[in-house]
């Protein structure tokens, strides 16, 4: 049974986006609430939880723009790798 790469692929940037989303937010959230627990405050956990949900969206973001910048570069390279010279249609290569 052959399987297809571009299925694990996909999953495997489905739970990246996942990861790079949720750890910054438990981060946040479990120091907010270490430092309520020590000054004996009550607004460090959701402070801290908005500045995760940031830095997630941050990292998300930059992910998702490095995800869809890597195709045009590729198209680029293999360009420049012809010289500049543009591929053959099929009309152009049945005459």
């Amino acid at each position: 049974m052959k399987y297809n790469k571009n299925v694990y692929h996909a999953l495997m940037m489905i739970s990246q986006f996942g990861i790079n989303m949720l750890v910054p937010i438990f981060i946040c959230s479990f120091a907010g609430m270490f430092l309520d627990r020590e000054f004996g405050t009550s607004y460090w956990t959701v402070a801290l939880f908005f500045v995760g949900a940031l830095a997630g969206f941050t990292n998300v973001f930059r992910f998702a723009k490095k995800i869809y910048e890597t195709p045009a570069q590729t198209r680029r390279r293999a360009v420049g790798k012809r010289g500049g010279a543009r591929e053959k249609s099929a009309y152009e290569e049945e005459n």
